[in-house]
């Protein structure tokens, strides 16, 4: 039974207070090793981290960056910041110690979240705005400078068009550019994603991509929780000795991915076995045994993803053709999404058993793409306009000024037909 819910506002404030209200004993968050929290938890944990964000002394508009691979307290942390109107700054965590400085100086960072793992990264860097600095595995001051006001508003007014988050899409020496959402922006993605493929509170997530990408923050994180679903993280880096185990414990029913995952497993479990011998190879290139083999090859890989899966997004890079067409003809529950970190990310997604190879699936409910000027053969820029689209490029107007144009349509820089 799938349920669209309507949030009074678009804002992650109004999302996590609508969730941690109508799905109070649901689980929620976990690693895979872990018990899951519930929502009623997850709720009492957010506004705990959020009074500590208070008493030193920040307040709503201040940037807090979140410096971490992905953990259950990733998503408090995100939350406990948003929520009370502050703006999130996620960094990869493959950043550089470089990369890291530099947006931490550019976006004016007065506190950070980072794991034990990365905190290396950031002890040894001149950061003058910096004020607080919270380790993200237990929610220990590493350094402090506690404010005069203790006081906890507990009520904060968080706007559709306040902003929400400064995402860097590299930390580049240059014009680093920080791309500005706002909570409108980043609600609607989630809010959006039920019109692709809807989803209950019985679905359960495995997530592996880094948070700090809007394509698993929007699609992986806010939209299950929206609906009161569960998430399960890795604690170890998605390889295949991490990921198998999981799998088979956790059941997923909703996956996200990037191509390159899918292009090893394709590379290793089906062309590594048929290019073997000559007999093989040969068997492989005749159509009719090529879809045989596929689509055998598809039933095993499906239970080693636990026997449960209806949703497999594939998104972030270009899928390659041949790997496409063996998830096509191995009935795997693949689907396609385009989009950007300007968009929050989604423009566009084929959904799975209604895919069409090598295309990116239909524009999103409620935005508009069209091919901006295209030449004979039909290809040009792709245009994009909608709620989506980003408030611009942090303190770089040519930036924005290049990506806006006219009435609100942003140039993608992609190329499409």
């Amino acid at each position: 039974m799938h349920r669209e819910i309507h949030l009074k506002a678009l804002t992650l404030k109004s999302l996590i207070e609508n969730s941690t209200r109508e799905f109070a004993d649901n689980p929620s968050i976990s690693f895979v090793e872990g018990k899951p929290i519930s929502y009623k938890t997850l709720g009492s944990e957010i506004e705990k981290v959020a009074q500590i964000l208070y008493s030193v002394g920040l307040r709503k508009g201040d940037k807090v960056a979140l410096f971490s691979h992905n953990m259950p307290n990733w998503v408090i942390a995100f939350f406990s910041v948003v929520s009370k109107g502050m703006v999130i700054v996620p960094i990869l965590p493959d950043f550089s110690e470089e990369e890291t400085k530099n947006v931490l100086n550019h976006s004016e960072t007065k506190a950070i979240f980072v794991s034990e793992r990365l905190l290396n990264k950031i002890q040894n860097a001149e950061l003058p705005t910096l004020k607080t600095i919270i380790k993200l595995d237990d929610f220990s001051f590493i350094k402090e400078e506690i404010s005069e006001i203790i006081k906890f508003a507990d009520q904060v007014d968080v706007l559709e068009t306040d902003m929400a988050a400064i995402i860097y899409t590299s930390g580049t020496t240059g014009r680093s550019k920080g791309v500005m959402l706002s909570h409108k922006t980043i609600t609607f993605i989630a809010a959006a994603s039920f019109h692709v493929f809807p989803i209950n509170s019985y679905d359960v997530f495995l997530s592996f991509l880094p948070l700090s990408h809007t394509y698993e923050n929007s699609i992986g994180m806010l939209y299950p929780i929206m609906y009161g679903a569960s998430i399960y993280y890795l604690e170890k880096p998605p390889t295949a000795a991490a990921l198998l185990p999981a799998l088979a414990k956790i059941r997923p029913t909703m996956m996200l991915s990037v191509p390159l995952i899918m292009e090893k497993i394709f590379k290793t479990q089906i062309l590594g076995k048929f290019s073997k011998n000559r007999f093989t190879r040969m068997i492989y290139k005749t159509p009719l045994f090529r879809k045989i083999i596929h689509h055998i090859a598809g039933k095993k890989l499906y239970q080693t993803f636990g026997g449960r899966l209806k949703f497999f997004g594939i998104g972030g890079a270009k899928l390659d053709a041949r790997v496409e067409r063996f998830l096509n003809e191995a009935k795997m529950p693949y689907a396609i999404g385009y989009g950007l970190t300007e968009t929050a990310p989604l423009l566009a997604g084929a959904i799975p058993f209604h895919t069409r190879l090598q295309s990116t699936g239909f524009a999103i409910r409620g935005i508009k793409l069209k091919i901006h000027e295209p030449d004979s053969k039909g290809i040009g820029e792709i245009w994009a306009k909608g709620p989506n689209v980003m408030m611009g490029y942090y303190k770089n107007p040519e930036a924005t000024a290049e990506g806006l144009v006219e009435d609100g349509w942003f140039r993608t820089g992609d190329y499409g037909k």
